[in-house]
């Protein structure tokens, strides 16, 4: 048995139609929206509150917490608002839960002047840098763990987590799986780039996010029960649970955003075909840099993603045989075919407009 969930990060516009990041955007302008939405207390304990308290909703303040002289948290940068769906045994509803929580979302947001855009790195801020600087706690704290070193990342790029679980296989087999599609992230990942903005214009390719995240983070993450089941690399391929829930999970991390939440729908029906294939026998501990930095310039355009990414899709088709979720990988069929992904759709439309607010304020029209 199958089980489905995802985190979706949501970017903004501020009432003055300025990209509203960490530079300009308090914790509480975005906090009196997440107040304003509703709690359900039938989701917990599935979703993980955090010591922090701010992950209290399916909707929290995504950012970088700042701490004083203590584990006591005093504030947050936030980047954007993340929406995280409950557990579902099918596809189909977790999408229907990620679209109503993001309509409520956007209605509560607009009513503070916010609207939602599609960005997957951050279009004008190339870095993060925490003010008031870091103060030796907080250093400390991010010195303890590999991935916290990779904050400033994760403060500029905005993607989802698609997360996949299977009832009863062992710890091996799911380490084993999150090895294989870190091994096959290159030729997946491309099915979503909609990152082609840096530094306040055009990048030179596809998923500028993909170029500079995937390799420092990771492509997937394995969540297991016990210390002794963590493998040792960096990025993580493995971390322990933190609720009973997340015990078995593969969290795979390294798309970009997707506003046509249909394609999320197909990036988890090519995962479950991956689980069930047999036939792929690539598998890798940690993401290949090169080759996603290779993937995020050219994409499909590159004969080797192409062709990987082909054979990839037709894997993960045979696998799912006569299953019903099958029919979720006809966009990617559509987006192979063409040759085309989010991006390019984001670059012609700013060889017409030459702004990049106007570009993303059009996302999201579905």
């Amino acid at each position: 048995m199958f089980l489905f969930g995802i985190e979706h990060e949501v970017a903004f516009l501020n009432k003055e139609g300025k990209f509203a990041d960490f530079s300009h955007t308090k914790f509480a302008d975005f906090n009196q929206i997440i107040e304003r939405l509703p709690t359900y207390p039938s989701d917990y304990p599935q979703l993980r509150v955090g010591d922090a308290g701010i992950k209290m909703k399916r909707w929290y303040i995504e950012g970088f917490e700042r701490f004083a002289d203590s584990d006591k948290v005093i504030d947050c940068h936030g980047k954007g608002i993340e929406i995280r769906t409950t557990i579902h045994s099918d596809i189909q509803g977790a999408i229907t839960e990620l679209s109503e929580s993001f309509h409520l979302l956007c209605e509560v947001a607009g009513s503070f002047g916010f609207s939602p855009v599609l960005v997957s790195f951050n279009p004008y801020n190339p870095v993060f840098e925490p003010h008031p600087p870091l103060n030796d706690y907080e250093i400390r704290q991010l010195q303890a763990d590999p991935d916290e070193q990779t904050a400033n990342i994760h403060m500029m790029s905005y993607g989802p987590d698609l997360n996949i679980s299977v009832a009863d296989l062992s710890t091996e087999r799911v380490i084993d799986i999150g090895r294989k599609l870190t091994y096959y992230s290159p030729y997946i990942v491309p099915f979503s780039y909609s990152s082609p903005f840096y530094k306040g214009g055009l990048w030179d390719g596809l998923s500028v996010r993909t170029f500079i995240r995937t390799g420092k983070r990771p492509a997937a993450l394995v969540f297991v029960q016990k210390k002794e089941e963590l493998i040792d690399s960096t990025p993580s391929l493995t971390k322990i649970a933190r609720i009973p829930a997340e015990v078995g999970r593969i969290e795979f991390k390294a798309c970009d955003s997707c506003d046509n939440f249909l394609i999320y729908a197909a990036l988890l029906a090519l995962l479950k075909g991956l689980v069930l294939d047999e036939s792929l026998l690539g598998r890798a501990t940690v993401p290949d840099a090169a080759l996603h930095q290779l993937s995020a310039k050219e994409g499909f355009d590159n004969e080797d993603i192409f062709g990987n990414a082909t054979k990839v899709l037709q894997a993960a088709e045979v696998a799912l045989g006569d299953d019903a979720d099958v029919h979720y990988l006809t966009p990617l069929k559509v987006m192979l075919a063409k040759r085309k992904t989010k991006s390019h759709e984001l670059i012609e439309m700013f060889h017409r407009v030459s702004s990049i607010e106007e570009v993303i304020r059009q996302t999201y029209q579905v």
